[in-house]
């Protein structure tokens, strides 16, 4: 895309996200050619999108799309498309372990494949297309129901012959790049909230803003936001599973700065629910645990990194 498609792409999507949230907005993408544009240049599209998603606190079933297609799959959004088997909070491993001739199926899915005929089902072997009807699903209320995960489980006939080797690594590397990007996202929404309360809240005749402290909470998130959107640019030009690892780390450990800043800045009013930060604290504390956490995904890094006893390239940040 060149610059005046990007941003004429930008803005339809900025549209969709402001109105739809869930299958509706699904249904908006699907008009508007997100798919194509996925196909055509994943990084403008997946930037745009989940970025968006961040800042407006919408879902869509982008996700399952994202990690199909880098496992080999183009199903789309809407009518026809399948649902993909997350690994549990905090996991990035296959959801699925085989025993015999079955496969026990323990993990997490999008709201989406409660309507999906289809689910892709990920093991240490491969994957494979199993029924949705024959998974058990149950909706996760926890922290953050607005985001709508199933907890998926189940036990599936499973032969060799059904099963097909897939880019797992490299599926989840791609899901890490879409989260990091939502949940930079809703670190600038929760930065500018709270720098508008700063320059609004009045205290001792002079905006909060004049303060050093509040100045300074807002200044280093700021600087984690920017430093999760580096990588996040460093994570896009090397494709690795160690950049989007890096990348999606930062941007989860960003998001809690950001997170645990503005409610400082806030003070009272962010606690309550008539203010919309608690929407984004709770998406965010969610999100980061999805495809893996920055805590465990620094100590596994660190780990590969002693493993191999090498330095990765240098990130063009």
């Amino acid at each position: 895309m060149d610059v005046e498609e990007r941003e004429l792409f930008a803005k339809s999507v900025g549209r969709a996200a402001a109105q739809h949230s869930g299958p509706a907005l699904d249904a908006a993408l699907d008009d508007l050619g997100w798919v194509d544009a996925h196909a055509a240049d994943p990084q403008v599209a997946v930037s745009t999108l989940f970025g968006l998603q961040g800042s407006t606190n919408v879902t869509s079933s982008a996700l399952d799309h994202v990690l199909a297609s880098a496992l080999g799959l183009a199903p789309g959004l809407g009518e026809g498309a399948v649902s993909v088997v997350l690994p549990h909070l905090g996991s990035w491993e296959p959801p699925a372990r085989v025993y015999g001739g079955s496969v026990s199926v323990a993990g997490l899915a999008t709201a989406g494949v409660a309507e999906r005929d289809h689910a892709l089902v990920v093991a240490e072997r491969g994957a494979a297309v199993v029924p949705a009807a024959g998974l058990d699903l149950r909706p996760v209320h926890g922290l953050d129901p607005r985001l709508g995960l199933v907890e998926v489980t189940a036990t599936i006939s499973w032969t060799d012959a059904e099963v097909a080797p897939v880019p797992w690594p490299e599926a989840v590397a791609a899901g890490q790049r879409a989260l990091a990007h939502e949940l930079v996202g809703a670190s600038r929404a929760m930065l500018d909230l709270a720098r508008v309360h700063a320059l609004e809240r009045i205290q001792f005749g002079r905006p909060i803003a004049s303060f050093q402290a509040v100045r300074h909470r807002l200044a280093e998130s700021l600087v984690a936001i920017e430093a999760a959107d580096a990588a996040l640019a460093g994570a896009w030009d090397e494709r690795t599973p160690f950049a989007a690892g890096v990348a999606k780390a930062l941007a989860g450990r960003g998001a809690r700065t950001v997170a645990r800043h503005s409610q400082q800045v806030l003070a009272g009013i962010g606690f309550t629910t008539e203010h919309p930060l608690h929407r984004y604290v709770r998406r965010v504390h969610v999100l980061d645990r999805l495809l893996g956490d920055a805590r465990s995904l620094t100590r596994r890094l660190g780990d590969d990194l002693l493993a191999r006893r090498s330095l990765p390239s240098v990130l063009p940040l």
